[in-house]
């Protein structure tokens, strides 16, 4: 360990700490053994115990090398894959059992031990095509359609044991591949030790989570996905870790990883502890561990979860509660902010391909805005107001809509603010919240209608795409996390129906360029009509970077079906119904634009042409735009 790691260390700079510290096979001397290393600065002394000294540290102890708190032991009698701790003696002489923060491996909950690696990964990366693409890869004008998906409960087998990532490589990544998505995102997968928090409340940062096998059998499952052209990105949990006595919290007897102040550490809302993101210790832990992700099992991007949690310290406090206020008197965390940023910097130094998205509930501008021009330097939000306003819409009877027409239609008033991806995720979806499938009103048939008008609806409206696991079996039961989905499902027609939706739109959106090319950039978009109130009835264009190549999309929010219904049209020619979410084999009544529609020359809708078209219910329809032949036909 050289004095420039620990230096830098203790300047928040070591943006691989987790090489230096933790346990790491080494040779000294030229014996081979397990190097320990720990920053505890606030013990008397540290050792470590296992099943090898029968859980009597004396005869391990480590040595403190630095003022500032490093403990550092060499020993050779310690197996390769032994579980161990670190046993730590408090300043006022307290004993206390520590995992270590920086482990590879983990104990199978519920057991909490760490485990001492074995020799180097023998695994060999087949995914050398996959990077190569990757640097010439743009995500901002190529499509990107996400499956979000929680291992444990995708599919189970019929003992009700999970699959592991080797059998979950096999079954997993065809089905996404079939579908048409280009990215699965994973709840998180650090090591937890409580199922039901899907892995948001970590105890091993480091550690990739043994509950579906081993580090190789992760990289395995990885590697399939980037030879089926499919991305992977996680979900990674800065914001906040779990009060378990083994873990972070109080690590040498004090605060450490959190913050000394008990009222700016709680997360009231989650009984977790909040990172103390001003301690340079703590932003080398953090930063290390996101390049870790990224490097050493090729994630191909992160998704920062909870941003808003991080950024206001009062974010979980509600009215009549002690808050607290930064050293300008506002609620802004300061150093959060600053983290972020760095994060940000240092990822894309190191991983300029990297996809880095906020999940980031507040109204702060400029989120995906590069540090330099004082925004936070992530390339993608979650646009968790589209989300909120569109659920809320579809929720209303089909009726009523033309009350809370707004809600449809404002999102186009700041989508261009950010570089937005469209979330339809678990959080929408959990106990108490409703399926999808089940927040839609009307019959079985207009609610099978509205999820896919939602859907169509989404893939047409500027932004990239997500969609929670369950969305395309139309499930009416609520995400259960203990369950796999209810693949019986697609044994009916109506939900047979969805299932060739999602995938006839994904294909759909990847070979249409008018959706997504430009999708951050304000001349990909142009209302036609949002102001059909009183029939709730949209009309927009998309564009592609190719003058003259664009899409005509009307979208009907009632169950009525409208005929000769006049939209106006920018070029004179003929336009071809391309997509129809109406269609019979995808459940819908049949009413399409079966043949070509030639525009008249009058103005309609501010436009110089327009087209009569059969408008589909509950329907999203869209037009493509063909130039006249020499004959005029």
């Amino acid at each position: 360990m050289s004095e420039q790691d620990i230096y830098l260390f203790h300047q928040g700079t070591n943006y691989q700490s987790y090489k230096m510290l933790g346990c790491h096979i080494t040779e000294w001397e030229g014996k081979r053994g397990h190097r320990f290393s720990v920053w505890a600065p606030h013990a008397q002394e540290v050792r470590i115990v296992g099943d090898f000294n029968h859980w009597n540290g004396n005869t391990h102890p480590l040595e403190k090398v630095t003022n500032e708190g490093i403990w550092i032991g060499f020993f050779t009698d310690i197996s390769d894959s032994t579980i161990y701790k670190y046993e730590i003696i408090t300043s006022d002489n307290q004993v206390s059992l520590k995992a270590d923060p920086y482990a590879l491996q983990s104990e199978l909950r519920p057991r909490t031990a760490s485990v001492t690696p074995a020799e180097k990964s023998a695994y060999e990366w087949k995914d050398q095509d996959w990077k190569a693409r990757k640097e010439t890869f743009d995500p901002y004008s190529s499509p990107i359609s996400i499956y979000e998906a929680h291992l444990g409960s995708w599919k189970t087998k019929e003992s009700g044991e999970f699959f592991t990532y080797r059998e979950l490589a096999e079954e997993l990544v065809p089905y996404v591949k079939s579908l048409g998505y280009t990215h699965i995102e994973l709840l998180p997968l650090a090591e937890h030790p409580f199922d039901l928090s899907w892995g948001y409340q970590i105890t091993g940062y480091y550690a990739v989570t043994t509950r579906y096998g081993s580090r190789d059998d992760f990289k395995y499952f990885v590697d399939e996905c980037h030879q089926n052209n499919i991305g992977v990105i996680m979900d990674w949990v800065p914001g906040h870790f779990c009060k378990d006595d083994f873990a972070l919290r109080e690590f040498d007897g004090k605060a450490l990883y959190e913050y000394r102040d008990p009222v700016k550490a709680e997360k009231r809302t989650w009984g977790t502890l909040a990172f103390d993101f001003g301690r340079p210790e703590v932003q080398s832990f953090l930063v290390s561990n996101a390049l870790f992700w990224l490097q050493e099992y090729h994630i191909d991007g992160i998704r920062v979860d909870a941003v808003a949690s991080m950024l206001y310290l009062n974010f979980d406090r509600h009215d009549g509660e002690e808050k607290i206020f930064n050293s300008s008197g506002g609620e802004e965390n300061l150093e959060a902010f600053a983290f972020i940023r760095k994060l940000n910097e240092v990822v894309f130094s190191y991983e300029p391909n990297a996809l880095m998205m906020a999940e980031d509930s507040s109204d702060l501008p400029l989120v995906t805005a590069p540090t330099y021009a004082g925004g936070l330097g992530f390339n993608f939000k979650w646009n968790m107001g589209w989300m909120n306003d569109m659920l809320k819409y579809m929720e209303e009877e089909s009726g009523n809509r033309k009350w809370h027409h707004h809600l449809l239609t404002f999102s186009f008033m700041y989508t261009n603010s950010e570089n937005f991806l469209l979330p339809l995720s678990h959080d929408e979806v959990v106990h108490g919240k409703k399926s999808l499938l089940d927040k839609m009103p009307g019959d079985q048939w207009q609610q099978f209608a509205n999820l896919r008008l939602l859907y169509g609806y989404m893939f047409a409206h500027p932004g990239k795409k997500l969609l929670f696991m369950g969305g395309e079996l139309a499930q009416y039961a609520e995400w259960k996390d203990k369950e796999q989905l209810d693949w019986h499902l697609l044994d009916y027609p109506l939900h047979e129906g969805i299932y060739k939706y999602i995938s006839e739109l994904n294909h759909f959106y990847m070979g249409t360029p008018e959706l997504f090319e430009m999708d951050h950039r304000p001349e990909g978009f142009e209302w036609i009509d949002p102001h059909n109130i009183d029939q709730s009835i949209i009309a927009f264009r998309r564009r592609s970077m190719q003058p003259e190549k664009e899409l005509i999309i009307v979208c009907n929010f009632t169950p009525n079906t409208h005929f000769d219904y006049k939209v106006g049209v920018p070029f004179a020619g003929k336009y071809e119904e391309i997509f129809n979410s109406d269609r019979k084999e995808f459940g819908g009544s049949g009413q399409i634009n079966g043949s070509e529609h030639f525009s008249f020359q009058e103005k309609w809708h501010g436009l110089p042409q327009h087209i009569k078209i059969k408008v589909p219910p509950l329907a999203i329809a869209i037009f493509k735009f063909k130039q006249l032949d020499e004959e005029g036909s």
